[in-house]
């Protein structure tokens, strides 16, 4: 399953938002460098759908805020 991710690094805390059934808002402390933020982003992904972290794949926006997640739920 494809999942649209806004990213917001360097948040005071980390979050995650459910926008509809595809489309997400996640929030988190580490800064956009050297793919912090995105690793940080897929461990939130993977906590909120109970899956561990290699069924979360980064499909597109390594550089972006909007990102596509895919996700492994079996």
């Amino acid at each position: 399953m494809k999942i649209f991710v806004k990213a917001k690094p360097k948040a005071k805390r980390e979050s995650i938002e459910k926008i509809d059934k595809n489309h997400f808002v996640v929030c988190v402390k580490q800064a956009p460098e050297q793919g912090r933020a995105n690793k940080a982003i897929a461990k939130i992904i993977a906590k909120y759908f109970q899956i561990s972290l290699s069924q979360v794949v980064l499909k597109s926006g390594i550089h972006s805020r909007n990102k596509v997640f895919e996700v492994n739920i079996d």
